[in-house]
């Protein structure tokens, strides 16, 4: 058995686990519908495909290396969330129930694959965390695909899971008071999120 492996794995299981701006906006789908959850939650993985892709090609290495790309990254990634979280917060402010715009299929898709795709933390923690784990003398990229796929399974089995559990309680959560609450909830955290990565500092 690959020790090395097996600890990668429970390692980034923690982290895909982690409550942030992905955990909320499938919440924030969820309460719409399954189908929006799930699809927000496929949305989340693609966006981890993406960083993958980047963490093998060498440019998020180049990303990092660079502050006003990074910066730039950080600020659209921030803008974003905090869009989405004021937007709900604006739609319950509005008396509606929960957010009516995650009905259909695309658009929580793409909410989901923009919020992760724009994570400014996604490059570091690919670069920082995925060479720990590849043993020395051995190929570096094959290693490297195999830990980010990893990562990327574990998000497909994470938030789908998160979204199927939202909707198993959906009908106590839909509940108008209830509903409320958790878009309240939900949208202020997206927006403090957002206005978290807007306003910290760059990392060295």
């Amino acid at each position: 058995m690959d020790a090395q492996l097996v600890a990668f794995t429970g390692v980034a299981a923690g982290m895909v686990a982690m409550p942030g701006a992905d955990f909320t906006v499938v919440v924030r789908n969820a309460l719409v519908s399954r189908r929006a959850g799930v699809a927000c939650a496929l949305g989340i993985a693609g966006g981890l495909l993406v960083h993958t892709a980047l963490a093998v090609a060498g440019v998020a290495a180049v990303l990092v290396a660079v502050p006003a790309l990074f910066r730039a990254l950080q600020l659209l990634g921030g803008g974003y969330v905090l869009y989405l979280g004021v937007r709900t917060l604006w739609s319950l402010w509005r008396a509606q129930d929960a957010p009516a715009d995650g009905s259909a299929g695309a658009r929580p898709l793409r909410q989901g694959f923009v919020t992760n795709a724009l994570n400014p933390k996604a490059p570091i923690t690919f670069l920082s965390l995925l060479p720990q784990f590849v043993p020395a003398g051995s190929p570096a990229l094959p290693r490297t695909l195999l830990l980010a796929l990893i990562v990327v399974g574990l998000a497909l089995v994470c938030f789908p899971a998160v979204a199927l559990l939202v909707d198993r309680l959906g009908r106590w959560l839909r509940r108008p008071r209830a509903a409320r609450a958790v878009a309240g909830v939900t949208g202020a955290v997206l927006a403090l999120l957002g206005l978290v990565l807007l306003s910290e500092p760059l990392v060295s």
